[in-house]
């Protein structure tokens, strides 16, 4: 089964600056090939938003993918389009809901909007971080 590793998983937008990322303590699951990367992220606990559950009807779930980038499922249009919605639209950037994964382990960096969106979405642990 492929891993993916979410190298800040845990991130509280204004807490821990941008460049520190990396710094926070990764977050590493085994997945079956085929689940996307918001399912994984949902499954370990990966501060991952889905603000529409994952129908690829936002940016929520905008993540930035840092190594595996080209073992990921393609980008269809409708991906495409809706990331024109993120920002800090990157080479590197995926919707997790539509990212699926192959055989390969990935690395994933989630973008602040997307942590931001997992913390509108639970308010009670955006109290913890407050």
């Amino acid at each position: 089964m492929p891993k993916i590793t979410f190298v800040n998983a845990s991130a509280m937008p204004g807490t821990v600056p941008q460049s520190a990322a990396e710094e926070l303590e990764p977050l590493e699951v085994a997945v079956p090939a085929g689940t996307s990367i918001l399912d994984a992220a949902e499954h370990c606990g990966a501060h991952v938003g889905s603000a529409c559950g994952g129908n690829l009807a936002c940016s929520t779930c905008h993540v930035w993918v840092l190594r595996g980038y080209d073992s990921l499922s393609e980008i269809e249009d409708a991906e495409d389009d809706i990331m024109d919605k993120a920002f800090d639209v990157r080479e590197e950037s995926r919707l997790g809901c539509q990212a699926r994964l192959s055989g390969q382990d990935i690395v994933v960096e989630i973008s602040p909007e997307s942590l931001q969106a997992w913390l509108d979405e639970h308010p009670s642990e955006r109290k913890k971080a407050g």
